[in-house]
């Protein structure tokens, strides 16, 4: 894998990291049970954290770290849905959403892991994708839980 193409995958994992960020945020600061907002803005830190880590990489190989975040439609209305759901105090939808954006950061960092990359820059991307997984577990089951349990959460 050519320095380029290490700095293109890296600036796609700080795109859908930066979407987790507003993501997480935008939960955060509409949300109104206690234990979500808390939850909610310790992932948002979670991700700003993997942001700056990748953007490190980035200018490792000689890149510029991405600062835009995605362009993707998709995401932008999955934001736009959390949104939606957030201002009717729907938890069920917003952790929908957020478990949804979470599915797409497992994707990318598994795709981001075929690719044949030095053992350093492995080690980091596969501990990013464990905290995706975990996050993307935790908020299935709080999910699941609010499903469950109304009230609850």
């Amino acid at each position: 894998m050519s320095n380029d193409d290490i700095v293109s995958m890296l600036n796609r994992l700080i795109d859908i990291s930066r979407d987790g960020v507003e993501g997480f945020k935008t939960c955060a600061e509409d949300v109104d049970d206690a234990s979500l907002r808390m939850y909610f803005e310790n992932r948002a830190q979670s991700c700003l954290e993997a942001v700056r880590d990748l953007s490190a990489e980035v200018r490792k190989y000689g890149g510029d770290p991405d600062t835009s975040g995605s362009t993707a439609g998709a995401l932008h209305r999955a934001w736009t849905e959390i949104k939606t759901a957030i201002s009717n105090r729907d938890n069920i939808a917003v952790l929908e959403e957020c478990e949804r954006g979470e599915a797409a950061a497992v994707i990318a960092y598994e795709s981001a892991l075929r690719e044949d990359m030095p053992g350093n820059l492995r080690a980091l991307l596969e501990n990013q994708y464990e905290g995706a997984k975990r996050n993307h577990e935790r908020v299935r089951q709080l999910r699941d839980t609010a499903k469950h349990h109304p009230g609850v959460i």
